[in-house]
């Protein structure tokens, strides 16, 4: 069964980096760690996806090789373009970011990132709110025919995180 606490940790990560860029910085060292979340935010989703198909995650902060690994052992994490072309440059956001000091990410950099992973992970459905699919009737019932024993999401993100992890055993089921 799927641990939904690295997806909470994946989506509290965002929220920080966007917490962080919201306080008046104009130091280089604070857009570093600003990038580092958005960084973590993207390595941890992915690992949660592949832990949730029964992939043992290798320790890697590798973010090319967490898509490829998604790609090859059919992850249920929906890859956005910007995630896969920007990779690498995701991956030195967590290690230049820490280990470099004369290592800097743009402002505007930041920002995309922010934007682009923000639409990563409410694609992947890693948001409070209900998704729309599961307000409909009956819908959260059908999913959890999906779960194991007796186990019951505590919340809508909960909730959220178990339909994309289970959206193709529901297709039809729940209408999307």
């Amino acid at each position: 069964m799927c641990d939904v606490r690295l997806f909470r940790r994946a989506f509290l990560d965002y929220r920080a980096a966007g917490n962080l860029l919201k306080v008046p910085e104009n130091d280089e060292a604070y857009m570093n760690a600003v990038a580092y979340h958005l960084q973590q935010a993207v390595e941890k989703a992915l690992k949660a996806f592949l832990e949730c198909v029964g992939v043992t995650v290798p320790n890697t902060h590798d973010i090319d090789k967490l898509v490829r690994m998604s790609k090859n052992n059919g992850s249920c994490a929906v890859l956005t373009d910007w995630i896969v072309e920007k990779a690498d440059m995701l991956t030195r956001w967590e290690t230049d970011t820490r280990y470099d000091v004369d290592y800097c990410v743009e402002e505007r950099k930041v920002r995309a990132g922010l934007e682009e992973i923000g639409k990563f992970l409410e694609l992947n459905g890693l948001k409070e709110d209900l998704r729309e699919e599961l307000q409909e009737p009956g819908a959260k019932e059908n999913l959890a025919l999906c779960f194991p024993g007796k186990y019951r999401p505590d919340s809508d993100f909960e909730w959220n995180c178990m339909f994309q992890v289970f959206r193709k055993r529901t297709a039809g089921h729940i209408r999307k």
